[in-house]
């Protein structure tokens, strides 16, 4: 095998890693922002998180790690969309924030 056949396997086996290490991000910030949603008492729009920033940071032991900013949208009646945001440190929840919104009395 040449040199360039094992770059392009090399290439292909890191695409693969990242791809799967993305899917398993992508699920545990849908769960954070769904539990986020239940604990706040509001409903979770469209059960679904959009990836808006990744990068490559130190975690407080000083290894690289990804950092993962999704955002989802919630609301507290059914009539508005409000946004929320939710930070991951490789596959650890740093933070999750949400739009000031007005609670409903039950």
């Amino acid at each position: 095998m040449d040199v360039i056949s094992l770059l392009f396997l090399l290439l292909l086996a890191v695409l693969g890693w990242f791809w799967f290490d993305s899917m398993h991000a992508l699920e545990i910030a849908r769960n954070a922002g769904k539990r986020a949603c239940v604990d706040a008492n509001v409903q979770f729009l469209d059960d679904t998180v959009a990836s808006v920033a990744l990068a490559l940071v130190r975690d407080k032991s000083g290894r690289r790690v990804l950092r993962r900013t999704y955002r989802f949208e919630f609301s507290e009646t059914g009539n508005t969309r409000l946004e929320g945001q939710l930070i991951l440190l490789g596959d650890r929840i740093e933070s999750v924030t949400m739009e000031p919104y007005q609670v409903m009395p039950l």
